[in-house]
């Protein structure tokens, strides 16, 4: 079994954990509880989550508390702000990915893909299986694909493009996956990462939608913001439940960073792919970016 068929395996457990955190926030589960739920040791469950997410399972479930959300985005009420200051799509860490977009025009979207060549392909990923398309011009598809629902997927990305020319390439799925997911070395300048081209992504929307998810590429990762921090951030503060609509439309996952934008309470509320999946991204980029979360997450989650 290859690496990421290990993590995408991983991910289940991780997913299941979190199902079972969600329902019993109440009474703080311990490690033993979750282990036992997804019936593996307690010390496996430490080593299966370690591998996946580089952090211990009391960290990484710490993160879970609406205490550790709410924390986030008291830290991060400023980040877009910033980010737009600056010219940049993040603060500068390794693990941010450098993100170009590239509109159609309305005759563009009405020809139906005419013209349009798509690669697209399958890859498992640390959060499941993705579905890929990619065109000249960018990554026009990225989305999460439910277990047997390959034939289902790749139907949805067809009819979106009805009249463009498919190509099956699994191999560039691969590559891509590796790209998004990959560990950066903390040994390395942050220069480094200048030297790496931008991915490029090709958006199909209303001219609003667009507006949004170019400002969703604006949250570096390892942040979040609320809908109505977004909306004011976009001169749109009266537009938050519009600006919410076009978040919930969002055609490509992890890179329009959707998974970032959580309500004002700290509850992670719905994603298009699932809220443990969302749950899971969030607390991954935070573990990476060294996200402790407040002194009571430490506190009442002790017994994880």
């Amino acid at each position: 079994m290859t690496t990421s068929e290990n993590q995408a395996s991983a991910y289940e457990t991780v997913a299941e954990a979190i199902r079972y955190v969600r329902a019993h926030a109440g009474r703080q589960p311990s490690l033993s509880d979750v282990a036992r739920h997804v019936a593996l040791s307690p010390h496996h469950l430490q080593r299966v989550f370690t591998a996946w997410a580089g952090i211990s399972p009391k960290r990484f479930l710490q993160f879970l508390t609406k205490e550790s959300a709410k924390e986030l985005l008291r830290r991060s009420r400023d980040v877009l702000r910033v980010a737009a200051d600056t010219g940049l799509s993040g603060p500068g860490r390794l693990h941010d990915l450098m993100v170009a977009s590239d509109a159609m025009t309305p005759g563009e979207i009405g020809t139906l893909g005419s013209g349009l060549e798509i690669t697209y392909g399958f890859s498992d990923s640390p959060f499941g299986r993705i579905l890929a398309g990619t065109t000249p011009r960018g990554i026009c598809h990225l989305r999460f694909v439910l277990p047997g629902a390959g034939e289902d997927a790749e139907a949805e990305l067809r009819a979106e493009w009805p009249r463009a020319a498919f190509t099956r390439d699994d191999a560039s799925a691969s590559a891509l996956s590796g790209r998004l997911f990959a560990r950066a070395p903390a040994s390395v300048h942050p220069a480094a990462s200048a030297l790496r081209p931008p991915l490029r992504v090709l958006l199909k929307g209303t001219n609003f939608q667009i507006k949004v998810w170019e400002a969703l590429l604006r949250i570096p990762s390892g942040c979040a913001v609320s809908y109505s921090g977004l909306a004011q951030s976009m001169g749109l503060a009266s537009s938050h439940r519009a600006v919410a609509s076009a978040v919930a439309k969002n055609p490509i996952a992890i890179l329009i960073p959707c998974h970032r934008v959580i309500r004002e309470s700290g509850d992670f509320n719905q994603y298009r792919w699932g809220i443990e999946r969302k749950t899971a991204l969030l607390a991954w980029e935070c573990s990476r970016t060294g996200f402790q979360g407040p002194p009571e997450a430490s506190g009442t989650a002790s017994s994880l």
